[in-house]
């Protein structure tokens, strides 16, 4: 079972700035897209980014200019930087490994196949 581990979540005042790491200790970093998606109580988990193998960058529109994907495969970690972060940023975020090439929308949940267990973010106002 590949496991996923998030961490850097937090409160923070709206304005500031959080970076979220998601690792894997099997390696399988390299070779499969990755994504952060992000969940409140009541919604569907809803795409916030994704990064392709060869490095290519997807974002929602609305982290547009404000969220960074980047991923650094020799360290086994997808990070997630945060600026300029708002109160409806808040929720639950999850990083999941798309493992099949064949599955190219990397906007859908569904298209992943392993899941961390989640970071709360909180942005107060």
């Amino acid at each position: 079972q590949v496991r996923l581990v998030e961490s850097g979540g937090g409160l923070v005042t709206a304005g500031g700035s959080l970076r979220l790491s998601c690792t894997n200790s099997d390696g399988i970093f390299k070779n499969v897209a990755m994504g952060w998606f992000r969940q409140v109580p009541g919604k569907e988990r809803a795409f916030v980014a994704a990064i392709t193998r060869s490095g290519g960058t997807k974002y929602a529109d609305s982290v547009k200019g404000r969220f960074t994907i980047s991923r650094d495969n020799a360290k086994n970690t997808v990070s997630l930087q945060m600026n300029s972060l708002k109160p409806e940023d808040t929720a639950v975020y999850y990083c999941a490994a798309n493992t099949n090439p064949a599955r190219t929308r990397l906007f859908d949940p569904r298209e992943y196949t392993y899941w961390g267990q989640g970071t709360q973010v909180t942005v107060s106002s």
